[in-house]
């Protein structure tokens, strides 16, 4: 175990209508993951299909204040970005955890 103090994991899951999976997965590849990334205010991210149509995103910010930063300064823009992109036939559900440990690599 990798004890670390304070890191924070932002995690979102999506349900996407079968029709836009494959634009929903480049998307999400290419364009959004990358720039969640350069915001700075995360120091990794993964992308997780759980099967059709089911998705889990997790980003992981060293601190309170990196995620902070993002809620205030990053999300609206990120999130009306994603909007824009997918209007609908997508349902988020969010959730931030505190990383307690991590084994493994």
């Amino acid at each position: 175990m990798t004890p670390r103090t304070n890191r924070l994991s932002y995690q979102v899951t999506a349900t996407v209508e079968p029709q836009l999976t494959a634009e929903f997965e480049r998307f999400m590849i290419e364009d959004h993951i990358p720039a969640l990334i350069a915001t700075g205010c995360f120091a990794s991210a993964a992308l997780v299909r759980f099967g059709p149509g089911r998705y889990h995103m997790r980003y992981e910010a060293e601190s309170r204040a990196e995620l902070d930063r993002y809620f205030t300064a990053e999300a609206a823009r990120v999130r009306a970005e994603f909007a824009a992109r997918f209007p609908s036939g997508i349902v988020l559900a969010r959730e931030t955890g505190e990383l307690l440990g991590e084994w493994g690599e």
